[in-house]
């Protein structure tokens, strides 16, 4: 019997173990899409204590959903997971849950976390939970936001920021000499498609205060989108996002749209023709200007979000009451990067979708829109989200295998609010030396250790490095 999460923890064998060890292990960590704080990363934050840092339940609600997700089924009452019980008496809570998160990742990312930033090799339960919290606190007392990232290896993050933000803290990293990891800001301009929501209007106001001039109509809107990507190229950002929860898309012209944008202004309601009509000008739009400055652009398809309106009216949006899409969407993404491909204005895309129902629609459709010169130019993006453990990251990684060159994949991400979360590389990268491990042991795949050690290394930071601007140049 295998001791529980040893050195060779997920690495069933020999072979496996020295893709590991040997290749994987060693390389540093290309982080291109995570929700981590550029000013918390500037101030060098220090943590008051185990659960802030961990489970972070604050007033700002940026900890972690997945074990809020866990202690709600658990049965555990709201006040002691976003509400205003005491630090300790929250992460009591989550320690009473742990044990019954048998075969859930969350127990083996937590025990990871606890081994790695805090050598505490005991598990998690009600007779340790004060042990634990009491030797982590101490720590915390130097493990800061920047020596976390520091101890992870890491050497590029790139955080998620809106359109209107003055990016103050990546200005302000950019010139601190002392910290060498690269933070830059990555182009997230959700609220500029999602016009159907509350949400649109104030942000209007925003981008208005941002680019100092009114937005009276589609062409100075587009003409604001534009400086603010600029804006953003000049502070490093060389990566788009967007959460496409539904992929919205049907054909139109620069007039039915201006008449649409006009309705918007105007308070009144778009019919789901006029916001497909919408949505996809301004996805093609924002693509053609990404190509001009070689950003590569992220679509995430398929999120159902806030769920609970009784929970969202209590505590609001993002705070782990969304599940997974299941609209078809592969004709409406095809005529969207098939609009950018015709005339060569297609950049640089990785794909990634929640349901892993569609992890062919994704991998079959990249190749569809590869280009001469450019090596995997369009990408099918790690397991995201709710496929981001062991069965999500092998179906992805077999999906992409069986379709496409999985040798060039550009490999695995955090997509996380917390500095501990880097964890989830090495268990990506685990996951990867088995599945190949596995090809080289059943004879599907010569034993050329070496070979395949390069193709690890590569997947792990390599052919991220050699995607991003960041680093090429």
């Amino acid at each position: 019997m295998k001791e529980f999460l040893d050195k060779d923890f997920l690495l069933e064998t020999e072979t496996a173990k020295t893709l590991y060890h040997e290749y994987a292990e060693k390389m540093p960590i290309f982080d291109f899409h995570c929700h981590l704080s550029p000013k918390e990363i500037y101030e060098d934050k220090k943590y008051r204590s185990l659960e802030e840092v961990w489970i972070g339940g604050g007033k700002d609600h940026y900890g972690d959903h997945y074990k809020w997700r866990l202690m709600r089924e658990f049965g555990v009452e709201e006040k002691y997971i976003t509400g205003d019980a005491s630090d300790y008496e929250k992460f009591l809570k989550f320690a009473e849950m742990m044990p019954y998160a048998i075969a859930n990742p969350i127990y083996h990312w937590s025990h990871l976390e606890l081994q790695r930033y805090f050598s505490i090799n005991k598990l998690l339960n009600p007779e340790t939970a004060k042990e634990i919290y009491e030797t982590a606190n101490k720590k915390l007392e130097t493990l800061t936001a920047r020596k976390m990232i520091e101890m992870s290896n890491v050497k590029v993050i790139y955080t998620t920021d809106d359109p209107v933000d003055d990016l103050h803290y990546h200005a302000l990293l950019k010139e601190d000499k002392s910290f060498k990891v690269k933070v830059c800001p990555a182009f997230r301009p959700d609220k500029a498609l999602n016009v159907e929501l509350d949400t649109f209007k104030p942000w209007l106001t925003k981008l208005e205060e941002a680019v100092n001039y009114k937005i009276t109509n589609l062409d100075l809107f587009l003409k604001a989108l534009d400086e603010r990507i600029k804006f953003f190229d000049e502070q490093g950002c060389a990566i788009s996002d967007h959460a496409l929860d539904v992929v919205m898309y049907e054909k139109t012209n620069k007039k039915e749209v201006e008449n649409i944008f006009a309705k918007v202004l105007n308070g009144e309601v778009l019919n789901e023709s006029e916001l497909n009509k919408y949505k996809g000008y301004v996805l093609v739009h924002l693509g053609k200007e990404y190509h001009k400055y070689e950003w590569v652009q992220q679509y995430h398809i398929g999120a159902l979000r806030n769920n609970s309106l009784r929970m969202y009216k209590a505590i609001g949006a993002d705070t782990g009451f969304d599940a997974t899409e299941d609209q078809p969407f592969a004709k409406k993404l095809s005529s969207i990067l098939g609009e950018l491909d015709e005339n060569d204005e297609l950049p640089r895309t990785i794909l990634y979708c929640l349901n892993p129902r569609d992890n062919e629609v994704l991998a079959t459709l990249k190749n569809c829109f590869q280009q001469g010169g450019i090596v995997a130019k369009i990408q099918f993006g790690s397991g995201w989200w709710f496929n981001d453990q062991k069965d999500g990251m092998e179906r992805q990684l077999v999906a992409y295998a069986n379709t496409g060159l999985l040798s060039k994949f550009v490999g695995m991400l955090t997509d996380s609010r917390s500095f501990l979360s880097y964890t989830r590389h090495e268990y990506f990268r685990r996951t990867l030396c088995n599945l190949l491990g596995n090809l080289i042991e059943s004879g599907q795949y010569p034993n050329d250790i070496a070979f395949v050690g390069k193709i690890v290394e590569d997947i792990c930071y390599n052919n991220a490095k050699n995607t991003f601007k960041t680093l090429r140049k």
